[in-house]
């Protein structure tokens, strides 16, 4: 009897680790792909895509980081970059972990480059908050990526816009369009940063292609406030060629919109020396040959809006904002400034 029963418990045995087995090999070997940006990881079972914070569970993508916050502040909205969307005013910024981008000189990679359990927060709770101070304009999505935390924007933006506030979004570009055109229309105003002008710049230095964000930015022209920032690096992105080649594209566009030419200093995996001055001025020069509004960021004195018609300076930003505009015109001239809330 006794021998009878240890045949039977060594083959319940035997039984139950081949079912564990085979659920394994079954999870292992399941793939599920993520569609929400062009990167299209695909991912087994458990597994996690190059943005860190999308995994797949049970063969369903789902959010890591939804209702959770990496980072949150009050910031001027100047330093998003935004310079002609109600300058001097102050908006909620908030974000979550993870990037779909793999940038060498991210100034965030201790939030974008990995996955941390953040402080937890509801859509409905983050909208109050984006407007429990006076002076908040609204709700800024920034600091990481804020398209891998889609769910979090779609759920909250329609509550931010309900209580009479702005969202606002800062991103790489990089999302399917098809989840772009479902938060358009609870955007109010967006910076995207086009980083070089070269696909063998987005290959080399952050693990993507240009074209996908050059899709994005034509897709949110005309229907958001829109400005671009460009992070310049000498020897890498600055080529009077290069430049010029992005400025006419940014011109064929036919919006207005501003271009934030940024000084870079060494981050995260990336040490090249910083960007010198005289790089940044030869850019500007550059790009106001083809467009009205040029700004250099990172260094002193490339904040001022200028008037295109007569080159008043109307908007000054340091050490403290003034703002000389008369219903949105030069006070000169009278020609009408680009902008929201001016």
């Amino acid at each position: 009897m006794n021998n009878e029963t240890n045949i039977k418990d060594q083959n319940k045995v035997s039984n139950t680790e081949k079912q564990h087995e085979t659920i394994k090999e079954h999870r292992e070997s399941y793939n599920a792909s993520c569609l929400l940006c062009p990167q299209r990881c695909q991912l087994r079972h458990g597994q996690s895509g190059r943005c860190h914070v999308r995994e797949n569970r049970e063969g369903e993508v789902v959010s890591k980081t939804y209702g959770e916050v990496a980072a949150w502040n009050m910031d001027p909205i100047e330093k998003k970059p935004l310079y002609h969307f109600y300058p001097g005013s102050w908006i909620f910024s908030v974000g979550g972990f993870g990037c779909n981008l793999s940038c060498s000189f991210c100034q965030n990679h201790e939030i974008s480059q990995q996955h941390k359990v953040g402080r937890k927060v509801t859509p409905p709770e983050l909208a109050e908050l984006s407007l429990q101070e006076k002076e908040s304009l609204g709700l800024c999505f920034t600091y990481s990526e804020p398209s891998v935390w889609f769910e979090m924007i779609r759920d909250t933006a329609p509550l931010v816009r309900a209580q009479g506030g702005q969202v606002v979004l800062v991103s790489n570009g990089t999302i399917s369009p098809r989840f772009l055109e479902e938060l358009i229309p609870w955007l109010d105003a967006v910076n995207i940063d086009i980083k070089a002008f070269s696909e063998d710049f987005y290959h080399h230095y952050c693990g993507s292609k240009l074209a996908w964000v050059l899709d994005n930015v034509e897709r949110l022209a005309g229907r958001v406030h829109l400005e671009i920032t460009t992070l310049v690096i000498q020897g890498a992105n600055d080529s009077p060629q290069e430049l010029t080649e992005l400025a006419r594209w940014l011109r064929r566009l036919n919006v207005p919109l501003a271009w934030h030419l940024s000084a870079y200093h060494p981050a995260y995996r990336l040490a090249v020396p910083p960007t010198e001055r005289k790089t940044l001025e030869r850019a500007w020069d550059i790009a106001k040959e083809h467009l009205p509004y040029v700004y250099l960021g990172n260094i002193r004195g490339g904040s001022t809006t200028f008037c295109p018609q007569c080159g008043e300076a109307v908007i000054q930003r340091e050490p403290v904002l003034l703002n000389r505009l008369n219903q949105g015109c030069c006070p000169k001239c009278g020609e009408g400034i680009f902008g929201v809330g001016l």
